[in-house]
């Protein structure tokens, strides 16, 4: 298993510390209300930079408002701050992954913001209709992106991107050795949420699918072929085993990696970290088009004691010049707003158009129906997956069994 650095630690405990309960003395006279951020993508390598650039606009703007940005890990930001916010603090905007948004608003943690901004003024995305639960609105989308093959094509045999699966994993082989791997995704509990993320990508790419709507369907046809898939993947010995993201990633850009799956955010950071790198995009080597989206909402901390300044910042977010702003930033990812992209920035990146082109095969990574139980549903089926991958489990079996073991936890 691959540990977080001591520096990567440091970030984290810095980060930490900025969780401090909400209540806040008086504001001395001239003094600006201070607000805490917390996301991922400040602790992203390339993004996290410009993201901090791009809040300090925000910040010279004001005279009676901060905002601190607070850069925490993918695979931690939710327990850390759900935990926070139990206790009535943490901070007062997160930036949540979908799947945590779905947990926070039973659970009350959210302020509603339906009374507090017009949405009607803004030209909202064809994402934001995922922004509403129960019919009300507890966030808007900060960042929205598909997911699509990423490939060095110096590292492929031809150059060119795999045309199905068994095209792919020969690709992969072929790609392996001398320090280079042909392909990588996670596969360890330590990386729940993008192992989560990983093998949604296989299940939809196969035609499977969590539910049907209403009723768990673990153990379809589709779902079990997305495991096997994903079992191959892992006995192939194309992937470097047990590297995170961030290993992998680097990897990529660094020249040792031929292939992955992966967002339109982590393209606009490979390229920012070597411009020089080949880059190159097409659709996901599976037999379907359908393919896992990210869907960031930022959101306001319904502890919050600066609830008018939170309101004012989202507000500001949502600025048409704002927004043509950070959608760059964010690399291929959409932003809350519709903004088109320019013909420089598409020559320039040609993969951006890979990416948009895959909006209409995306789906939320989330138990369709059961969404608020989608933590509980994941955490059996990674936990059948493993069985598959380190102890051969017959993807099949293991499927049944996490049927079984969910409609059971289902049914208390």
């Amino acid at each position: 298993m691959i540990h977080p650095t001591r520096r990567e630690l440091g970030i984290a405990a810095a980060s930490l510390a900025l969780l401090r309960p909400l209540a806040r003395p008086a504001l001395a006279q001239g003094a600006k209300e201070v607000l805490t951020f917390a996301a991922v993508t400040f602790a992203e390598a390339g993004r996290g930079e410009r993201l901090r650039a791009w809040l300090d606009r925000f910040n010279r703007s004001q005279d009676r408002i901060e905002v601190q940005p607070v850069a925490l890990p993918f695979a931690t930001l939710a327990n850390t701050v759900f935990t926070q916010m139990g206790g009535g603090g943490g901070p007062d905007l997160v930036r949540f992954d979908q799947i945590d948004y779905h947990a926070a608003v039973p659970a009350n943690r959210l302020l509603q913001l339906d009374e507090l901004i017009d949405m009607s003024a803004y030209p909202m995305a064809a994402t934001d209709r995922y922004m509403k639960i129960g019919g009300k609105r507890y966030g808007v989308v900060f960042e929205g992106s598909n997911y699509v093959l990423l490939y060095n094509p110096t590292l492929l045999r031809g150059g060119a991107a795999p045309a199905d699966f068994d095209n792919f994993l020969e690709t992969a082989k072929a790609a392996t050795g001398n320090g280079v791997y042909g392909f990588a995704y996670r596969a360890t509990m330590a990386e729940r949420p993008g192992f989560w993320q990983d093998i949604c990508n296989f299940v939809f790419g196969f035609g499977g699918r969590w539910s049907d709507g209403t009723t768990l369907t673990l153990d379809a046809p589709g779902v079990v072929a997305g495991v096997a898939a994903y079992k191959r993947v892992y006995d192939s010995g194309a992937i470097p085993r047990g590297a995170d993201a961030a290993t992998f990633r680097r990897m990529f850009w660094e020249g040792k990696l031929a292939m992955e799956v992966d967002n339109g955010g982590v393209a606009g950071i490979l390229k920012q970290q070597a411009p020089d790198l080949p880059l190159a995009a097409a659709p996901s080597p599976f037999p379907t088009r359908a393919q896992g989206m990210v869907l960031a909402p930022l959101t306001i901390n319904a502890n919050t004691k600066n609830r008018a300044a939170a309101v004012s910042f989202v507000k500001w977010v949502l600025q048409p010049d704002v927004q043509a702003e950070l959608q760059p930033i964010l690399g291929a990812s959409s932003v809350a707003t519709t903004v088109p992209r320019t013909a420089e920035a598409v020559a320039a990146q040609p993969w951006l158009t890979v990416y948009d082109e895959q909006t209409p095969n995306s789906l939320p990574q989330l138990v369709e129906g059961l969404e608020t139980r989608t933590p509980e549903i994941q955490q059996i089926v990674l936990e059948q997956v493993l069985r598959v991958l380190q102890a051969n489990r017959d993807p099949g079996q293991a499927m049944a069994d996490a049927q079984r073991e969910a409609l059971r936890r289902l049914r208390r």
